[in-house]
């Protein structure tokens, strides 16, 4: 399965990295504002593009020699962010030309080892503005592809350039037949422990090799003859206490982490119980599509009754609604309880991600489905399904053929993924579908 790729957008404070961000996620998610360092956090998106799909993260601006606490923690963020990306995106402004930073930005990004697209924006008029352009060859990074974000031209050259570097990264990740599963969560919710403990126990390790996030180890692992290879998104050593700057480094290092796994185990501190944060971090592996695990780390800490695991499994379907799909599991990784059934549990989900259904079973299931619950109508006319076939795996994709799309209504759409689910299980992985339409014969 080849992983989606990663496209970091860098630059300095105020040169648009934004606009770009927000033209090609389709959308307005980042905050646009003529002030240098509005954009704080880092936001990542979903970006389809022709033939291509990655995930673009946009960065506050870089400013190399700020003694500005502010502008110091954005140029941090923006470290990890060039650290998890496989292709950098480094934007500079025409209008400002060619400074000393963009000079000390270009160091920096030398320095990753990842492949560079040098692109200069507000060029609103290239014939008035295309000498300006030249000037950025001095920057030593290679051709700059002129564009303007806020009038989309040029862009299509650009991700032309961009995506002329993914296919290195994808074949390098498919050799790896392991299974790999991305440790995610809250700083200090065990994550290190839970993977130190696994270790422990099975002398079978082959060896560690420094992952693509910073700070994150990737841990190769044998276990009853199969291949596993855990992802540890910890390494939030900074002196830094800031609690909205911690969730940032957390936010983009699970992006990375996630993207690169098969499986995604969220862990859960149960001194905390289930909070705002877990369900963000649990929104990036649902988006992602991949296969969840969550277990409730330091269970042994909690007073229990025979109710405990029940109420506590309640709060997490409540918390977690939209992930009721995902496995739950109780352990401790300071007593090692119930930490060996997780290579099980592994194993389930993980077929399940890549389970096929033949057409014809589904068809039979989805033919139950309609004699016992009549589909929906509007103003006379009736939804017909004519017709479900499985396009892919990781995560499960159906395709559903019908009369009209607006009468297939999100309620019966989960009516039919329930019948599948009890006909299949698929436990820990979610499910897709796709709604199209096929005009009646006649």
């Amino acid at each position: 399965m080849s992983k989606r790729n990663i496209v970091a957008v860098v630059g300095r404070p105020n040169v648009g990295k934004s606009t770009l961000f927000n033209a090609l996620a389709g959308s307005r998610i980042a905050i646009v504002q003529d002030t240098p360092g509005v954009t704080r956090d880092r936001i990542y998106q979903d970006v389809e593009w022709l033939n291509h799909s990655f995930t673009l993260i946009d960065t506050g601006g870089i400013e190399p020699d700020s003694k500005d606490i502010i502008l110091a923690q954005m140029r941090d963020q923006a470290q990890i962010a060039i650290d998890t990306a496989d292709v950098i995106i480094f934007m500079v402004d025409v209008k400002q030309g060619l400074t000393d930073s963009d000079s000390k930005v270009a160091d920096m990004l030398r320095k990753s080892g990842k492949p560079i697209v040098l692109c200069v924006n507000k060029v609103d008029n290239y014939n008035r503005d295309s000498m300006d352009v030249y000037e950025f060859y001095n920057l030593g990074i290679g051709e700059p592809f002129p564009i303007s974000a806020v009038n989309k031209q040029g862009i299509g050259d650009l991700l032309e350039e961009v995506v002329s570097h993914f296919s290195k990264s994808s074949t390098d990740e498919e050799e790896d037949d392991s299974v790999k599963i991305a440790i995610i969560g809250k700083p200090n919710v065990g994550k290190s422990s839970i993977i130190n403990k696994l270790i422990g126990e099975n002398r079978l390790i082959v060896s560690d090799i420094a992952g693509t996030t910073r700070d994150a180890i990737d841990t190769p692992v044998k276990y009853n003859g199969k291949k596993y290879t855990f992802i540890d998104t910890a390494g939030l050593r900074r002196k830094n206490k800031i609690k909205d700057e911690l969730e940032h480094y957390m936010i983009v290092r699970t992006v990375g982490a996630v993207e690169r796994a098969d499986v995604a185990i969220l862990v859960i501190n149960a001194e905390d119980g289930v909070t705002e944060q877990d369900a963000k971090i649990a929104g990036i592996a649902h988006e992602s599509g991949k296969a969840v695990i969550i277990a409730v780390n330091k269970w042994d800490l909690i007073e229990k009754d025979n109710h405990s695991v029940k109420e506590f499994t309640k709060d997490i379907r409540n918390t977690l609604a939209f992930m009721n799909y995902a496995e739950i599991i109780f352990i401790s990784a300071e007593t090692g309880q119930r930490l060996v059934k997780l290579y099980d549990m592994i194993d389930m989900v993980s077929e399940n991600h890549a389970l096929r259904v033949s057409t014809g079973v589904l068809n039979e299931i989805m033919t139950q489905a309609v004699v016992m619950q009549q589909p929906p109508s509007d103003k006379g006319k009736i939804l017909k399904l004519y017709y479900i076939t499985q396009a892919s795996v990781k995560p499960p994709t159906f395709v559903i053929f019908v009369n009209d799309k607006k009468l297939m209504h999100f309620s019966y759409t989960r009516y039919i993924e329930n019948q599948i689910r009890e006909a299949f299980g698929f436990k820990g992985t979610p499910l897709r579908f796709i709604i199209r339409e096929r005009k009646e014969d006649k």
